[in-house]
């Protein structure tokens, strides 16, 4: 009589409380069947094929025990390794979405308190953002406040040059302000990745610039990318307006692959000592030529662009150009879209 659905599953979830609930425990056993079950076969191969060569069976015990314990090795690293490789996936998610659904509770002992301690950690992180998001927009609210009415007082006094001054002086702090509270927000917010028209985007500022009077060019051209759209233009947006600040204008290339877009935005401005071309790419970082409150900003553009580069899987690398300028190279991996 065959074995019914019902009862097949019942015997397996006997079987299954057979087995211990240890990674140890699991390990022992494997390896306890294993010698058991490659003993029973190089005996029964040893009498059945050569009863009276004694040295012949012993070697053949050796090698099926060898291969035996070689075998149970290899499926045991994987059985173990495959929680680990499981929680690598989900932390290399998270780091794209925090949003992200939390991990299933499953395995062993071990497996499910890793997994508890993983979600918790991605609990109390989602609440430090949703307390960080509170208090910018607190922030936000406190400061520009007083800033309108300073800049309706302005507005007010009668010497045309001291009205001047201090609009620039209030452009500035707001400004300063913008860039603090966008890099403390976190600049990318949690956008789904959609496809992206990166060559209309680039062409897009492009032209925005040439209107503005600074020279800026694309050269090459690329075919749609998944990222998030606001946060890859405001990237793109910092590297080309950093460009124009320092190089008075901007050329850029669009380097496309199979597996990645490369964008480069090259200026012929003074460039940057190579000591610090990682270190510009820190938070409020400015080499001591750009400390002026006119052209030097703050030091959160490039670490925007860097951070943004980041949460879509690519680079951010400065380089000096030869013959002068510097080159900011990001680099973006290709997700479900390939290349034209």
């Amino acid at each position: 009589m065959g074995v019914t659905p019902t009862r097949w599953q019942a015997l397996s979830a006997r079987a299954a409380r057979l087995v211990p609930d240890t990674l140890f425990g699991r390990l022992a056993l494997l390896l306890f069947v294993t010698a058991l079950v490659s003993h029973v076969l190089a005996l029964a191969l040893e009498f059945e094929l050569h009863p009276h060569r004694p040295l012949f069976g012993l070697l053949l015990d050796i090698g099926v025990r060898v291969a035996a314990l070689w075998l149970a090795a290899w499926v045991g690293a994987r059985w173990l390794s495959q929680p680990v490789r499981r929680l690598a996936a989900a932390a290399r998610a998270l780091g794209r979405d925090i949003h992200r659904t939390p991990l299933a509770e499953a395995g062993t002992i071990e497996c499910r308190e890793a997994t508890r301690v993983f979600n918790g950690m991605q609990a109390q992180i989602r609440r430090q953002i949703d307390e960080r998001d509170r208090f910018v927009a607190a922030v936000s609210h406190d400061l520009r406040t007083p800033l309108t009415r300073l800049r309706l007082r302005v507005e007010a006094l009668q010497d045309a040059a001291e009205r001047q001054r201090f609009g620039r002086d209030i452009a500035e702090m707001e400004a300063m302000l913008r860039a603090t509270l966008d890099h403390l927000r976190g600049a990318a917010e949690a956008e789904a990745l959609v496809p992206l028209d990166v060559m209309a985007l680039v062409t897009s500022m492009a032209d925005d610039q040439q209107d503005a009077g600074h020279p800026v060019t694309v050269v090459g051209h690329c075919a749609p990318l998944q990222a998030q759209p606001s946060a890859l233009r405001r990237c793109i947006s910092n590297l080309v307006e950093n460009a124009v600040r320092y190089g008075g204008g901007a050329e850029i290339h669009l380097i496309d692959a199979p597996q990645r877009l490369r964008v480069e935005v090259a200026d012929r401005g003074p460039g940057l000592p190579e000591a610090e071309l990682e270190q510009v790419l820190a938070p409020f970082y400015r080499v001591e030529s750009s400390r002026n409150r006119h052209s030097g900003g703050i030091g959160l553009g490039l670490s925007i662009a860097h951070d943004i580069a980041r949460r879509h899987g690519g680079t951010l690398v400065l380089r000096n150009r030869m013959g002068g300028g510097l080159v900011a190279a990001l680099e973006l991996p290709r997700g479900t879209l390939g290349a034209a």
